[in-house]
């Protein structure tokens, strides 16, 4: 892990670290959430509410997740490498296990069934803290950018854009407090870094699955899951080809050695 990369890792522990403590103990980060819920953006700007009901669906972890598996997943049968699919379910697993553990340890319910004005609503048997949408939205679009092949730099900002929108649109909707979605930016960005350090057990996983046939030849050299530049896989050849879905080559033969012929005299 490179100095950078630890950094950055450190950091968003670091900012999940104080968001939490701030929620839990009714820091004026809790105030700012009653003020954001109370001021109802939803009923101070009522048009943007149909479009951004629509547009949350994209940090839901059933569309999302089944959107980027059939596309990772052809991309996986394009290439013959399994890794886009495996790196996906790394992700979505880890982010279920990390996020589920802390929403369920927290109970904190949302600003439409608060009860006390001022209270973080924690320990209520609630599910809202982090913020599940918008950490999926973080991992789901942040890993398809991880694996981007071409134009990695664009799809970078457009994954952050797309998690940055997804977070503001839960607080306008009254869905999610401002520090549920802080904290889901935080639980994702961890589940993201997290990615590079978790490659050597993806690699093992890839090469068990190559023993079954087409998944696992195509080589798991380059971050997206190609071989190479020209994005075949590990052989060479065109995709599809007898060398792409396992066929042997035939033994190469040996050239024969000349008949030579007696001479009498």
């Amino acid at each position: 892990m490179h100095r950078g990369h630890r950094t950055l890792l450190l950091t968003a522990t670091a900012s999940y670290a104080v968001v939490a403590a701030g929620v839990l103990t009714t820091s004026p980060l809790v105030r700012l959430d009653w003020h954001v819920a109370m001021f109802k953006p939803y009923k101070q700007w009522p048009c943007a509410q149909g479009p951004l009901d629509v547009f949350v669906v994209a940090g839901q972890r059933g569309p999302t997740a089944v959107a980027a598996l059939a596309w990772l997943g052809w991309r996986s049968w394009r290439t013959g490498s399994a890794r886009p699919v495996l790196v996906l379910g790394t992700a979505l697993a880890l982010l279920n296990a990390s996020v589920g553990a802390v929403k369920l340890g927290a109970g904190r319910l949302g600003p439409h069934y608060a009860h006390t004005v001022g209270s973080a609503e924690l320990f209520h048997d609630g599910m809202i803290f982090p913020s599940g949408h918008t950490a999926n939205g973080v991992v789901v679009w942040g890993t398809l950018a991880y694996l981007a092949g071409r134009h990695r730099r664009a799809a970078r900002v457009a994954a952050g854009l797309m998690a940055f929108g997804i977070g503001l649109a839960t607080v306008y909707l009254g869905t999610h407090w401002v520090s549920d979605v802080l904290g889901g930016w935080a639980a994702g960005a961890l589940v993201l870094l997290s990615l590079p350090l978790l490659e050597p057990f993806v690699a093992a996983a890839e090469r068990r699955l190559g023993r079954f046939g087409r998944f696992g030849q195509g080589g798991g050299g380059g971050q997206d899951g190609r071989g190479g530049q020209d994005g075949r896989g590990g052989r060479g050849g065109r995709l599809g080809g007898p060398d792409r879905l396992g066929a042997r080559s035939p033994p190469a033969r040996r050239p024969r050695p000349c008949p030579t012929r007696s001479v009498s005299r």
